[in-house]
């Protein structure tokens, strides 16, 4: 059986690596359109040896479609994801827009799968921050076994979550023979990326959190329990594809590091490398490309009873974004479609 997918924003960076993993993991495809803005109206988009041209998506008929993958602004978003609900068409969007709707399931596959049932309050799905995503698969079968209280969280974020323009920033400015300390041309950023890190990620607000900080605290609430206590930093960081994270984690009882790295071992979605010698551990640079989150750096923190430390990394273009939202649709196909 296959589905009638779009895929809306098929020209950037998510928009092709969804078509990437469309095809990479053989998700049924019936019939696939590609849209985009008119400015990228006829642009053309692979999803393996097939070839597609874009249509615009201002005029898109949704009646009859499967599934709509979005990968654009909120914006654009608000415009034309609850036409295409509203034509019937289950849209699992990758922007901020819906995350927080109470009637607006939250997904994380390997977190929470039978919240999927609740799509049909407003025929969409929302795939959570690219931040939270990589976290929540590492929190979740540890908060299964011992139930977690509080976690505080750093994370070193690459460009490619600010897009496009953020990457060519970063190439530029570290191209040109930059010396740390010359002036140099921000402006996706405030201040220069390159050979440096900005502890500032969306805008701020009113108690000094800026958002993506306050996007962690909310979506784990959502998506794994809303009594975890978490505390953010997000910082951006001049690495092009993959973030990382530093994540302490304090329990309600003791976990031994041992049997918590056997849990993520046997986890889904997990793949732990975790030698404690020089290079014994998953860096951003290696997990380009991957479906999986790494977990490493799994030990005891002695300054709390209850206490774990790792060290959590992923593509943030796939597990962040793009393979979570097909991930999502591969769920919906197997609960939904193939039962209705």
């Amino acid at each position: 059986m296959g589905y009638r997918v779009v895929v809306v924003g098929a020209t950037g960076n998510v928009g092709r690596e969804m078509l990437n993993i469309l095809d990479e993991r053989q998700f049924p495809i019936e019939e696939l359109e590609v849209l985009a803005s008119r400015k990228s109206l006829g642009t053309e988009c692979m999803l393996g040896d097939k070839t597609y041209k874009t249509k615009d998506l201002d005029t898109f008929d949704f009646t009859g479609w499967d599934i709509a993958l979005f990968a654009v602004g909120s914006t654009a978003t608000k415009e034309y994801a609850p036409k295409a609900a509203k034509a019937g068409c289950v849209v699992i969007d990758n922007s901020s827009l819906y995350r927080y709707d109470p009637e607006v399931p939250l997904i994380v596959p390997e977190c929470n799968p039978d919240d999927i049932e609740l799509y049909s309050k407003k025929n969409i799905i929302a795939n959570p921050n690219c931040s939270t995503a990589q976290m929540v698969v590492a929190l979740k079968p540890l908060h299964d076994r011992a139930k977690i209280k509080r976690v505080v969280v750093s994370t070193y974020q690459s460009v490619s979550g600010s897009g496009k323009e953020a990457i060519d920033e970063l190439w530029n400015q570290t191209k040109g023979k930059y010396v740390p300390g010359q002036e140099v041309e921000a402006k996706v950023y405030p201040k220069e990326i390159a050979f440096n890190v900005i502890p500032h990620i969306d805008v701020f607000m009113e108690d000094g959190t800026t958002k993506e900080e306050w996007k962690m605290v909310a979506e784990t609430k959502k998506i794994v329990d809303p009594a975890i206590k978490v505390t953010a930093t997000c910082v951006r960081v001049p690495v092009f594809v993959g973030h990382s994270e530093s994540i302490n984690i304090e329990f309600e009882e003791f976990l031994d590091e041992d049997e918590a790295r056997e849990i993520l071992r046997t986890a889904p979605g997990i793949m732990v490398v975790d030698k404690r010698e020089d290079g014994g551990y998953v860096t951003p640079a290696e997990c380009v490309g991957e479906f999986a989150t790494y977990i490493s750096r799994i030990r005891q923190d002695s300054t709390i009873d209850n206490g774990i430390n790792l060290w959590c990394v992923s593509d943030n273009l796939r597990k962040g974004a793009a393979l979570n939202a097909v991930q999502i649709a591969e769920l919906y196909g197997r609960r939904i479609l193939k039962k209705g």
